[in-house]
């Protein structure tokens, strides 16, 4: 498994072991085979989140997955850093509070109490107080806040995760759903109290959801920050499985139809090029959608999740696909030709 940069002095692995539904989808035996099966293929990290498990997310499973992972580690797993979430306001952990300086060590000692660690090798805010652009809300979305709040906040919270380094009890700093303000904003923050810097985005990013290639992209690539891609396959839309209206039982679309607002009229057509192009150049769809990543002109890793062991089997025998140049010009033509189709 290749590595990318994490930071100035630290690797993760190209692709992530995604966990979001452990617990639902997932069973705690599957789970387990699963982060056994990442660490066979060389996988180095696993993404999780105090929220955790979704499809669905409901108040009484809040920490389940972390819990689960725990449990593995207790057990003898090893051989995989943690990376998990401090959620954001408007979430179900603490009735939807947002996160605050004071927050920050209470939330801590969650996590790691359920995974059963000392340290979390990277700790990220699952969500920005002020909202998001993320999850289909770029299509109405207005800023949120007022900018000396939001700066304010992000200075005592900077200097609450700068007590948290000097303890031990995190490693590394990233934001999720966040945008190329946002970043700035932190990094300005971090640098004037001696907090963590960014060094991880975990925003969605696919073939279907290229909201990162602007502004994004050269925040990323001037500021050092490698991007953690969530749903790098769209919620399974990439594999061709919901092609037809087809909905397989136990994928994720039998238990949420829209997934999470991505099901539109524009989708299937943009789909089927995507399918159409994979299988012209003779490489399978999954694989095409992970290895595009690597094309990206700045750090990016793929977090994988799968519902069961066969789906990250998948996923992992593409580790070493690498893509042509034509097909990668290919795909930015079908790109133009469907933008947005969610």
């Amino acid at each position: 498994m290749r590595t990318v940069p994490l930071g100035s002095d630290d690797t993760v692995s190209e692709f992530i072991l995604g966990t979001m539904t452990f617990g639902t989808q997932t069973s705690p035996a599957d789970a387990h085979t699963q982060l056994d099966m990442a660490v066979d293929a060389g996988i180095t990290w696993l993404d999780t989140a105090e929220m955790y498990p979704v499809n669905p997310i409901r108040p009484e499973t809040i920490g389940r997955t972390e819990e689960i992972i725990g449990d593995w580690i207790a057990a003898g797993g090893t051989g995989l850093r943690i990376a998990t979430k401090h959620s954001g306001e408007g979430a179900h952990p603490r009735d939807g509070a947002p996160i605050t300086a004071e927050s920050i060590p209470v939330t801590l000692e969650g996590n790691l109490k359920r995974l059963r660690v000392d340290t979390i090798d990277l700790y990220q805010f699952h969500w920005p107080n002020r909202g998001s652009f993320q999850f289909r809300k770029n299509w109405t979305y207005v800023p949120e806040g007022e900018r000396a709040a939001i700066r304010q906040n992000f200075a005592d919270c900077a200097g609450a995760l700068a007590r948290e380094v000097e303890r031990g009890t995190i490693r590394h700093f990233g934001l999720s759903n966040e945008s190329s303000w946002g970043m700035m904003q932190w990094n300005a923050a971090a640098e004037a109290t001696g907090g963590p810097p960014v060094v991880g985005l975990q925003n969605e990013y696919s073939l279907l959801a290229r909201l990162a290639d602007t502004d994004i992209a050269e925040t990323l690539v001037h500021e050092g920050i490698t991007m953690l891609a969530f749903s790098p396959l769209a919620a399974g839309i990439l594999t061709g499985k919901y092609q037809d209206g087809a909905v397989p039982d136990g994928s994720r679309r039998s238990v949420n139809d829209s997934l999470g607002g991505r099901w539109t009229d524009r989708l299937h057509p943009a789909v089927a090029a995507y399918l159409d192009l994979a299988r012209d150049h003779g490489v399978d769809p999954v694989h095409m959608a992970l290895a595009w990543l690597r094309t990206r002109p700045f750090r990016c890793v793929a977090i994988i999740g799968a519902s069961t062991t066969d789906q990250l089997a998948h996923e992992l025998a593409g580790a070493d696909v690498t893509l042509s140049e034509e097909l990668v010009a290919a795909i930015d033509e079908t790109h133009k030709a469907h933008p947005l189709p969610y």
